[in-house]
């Protein structure tokens, strides 16, 4: 004859449950912790090849008009005409909408730049969204290695 065992005996306890929901619950914090920098890099990269595609774009408006938007023309004048002096006597759209960075805050463009006298400074604050700070991503970075 069979032996009859109590349900007791046969089942986990609340405290066998809650620590093994306790440990998958660390270990996903540990995961996301350490997804933070990563996550972070890819900002950083993202914003950079956006930095690139300005440069080229930059160019060709160069090539089209004869001279680099104004600042208070901005990354704007590659998506549409400027309306504002100098405006350009050769122009068609560039781009098709002026992406923002990472951190859904618009780039910043100057002309003459601050880094860049002979030319322009395009950059995203970074991921603190505050500007001249050390996390700031610019076009001028590349010249510094």
């Amino acid at each position: 004859m069979k032996a009859l065992r109590h349900p007791a005996q046969s089942a986990f306890t609340l405290l066998e449950i809650m620590l093994v929901v306790m440990i998958i619950a660390l270990l996903a914090g540990l995961a996301i912790y350490n997804m933070g920098s990563t996550l972070n890099t890819a900002g950083r990269t993202t914003a950079s090849a956006h930095l690139n595609s300005f440069d080229v774009a930059l160019l060709n408006y160069r090539a089209k008009a004869g001279f680099y938007p104004t600042t208070e023309q901005g990354l704007k004048a590659l998506v549409e005409r400027p309306t504002t002096e100098p405006v350009p006597r050769s122009w068609s759209p560039i781009l098709k909408s002026v992406p923002q960075d990472p951190w859904k805050k618009d780039y910043l463009y100057q002309n003459p730049g601050k880094h860049n006298p002979a030319g322009y400074d395009v950059y995203s604050m970074g991921e603190d969204r505050i500007p001249e700070t050390a996390d700031d991503i610019g076009n001028w970075e590349e010249t510094k290695s």
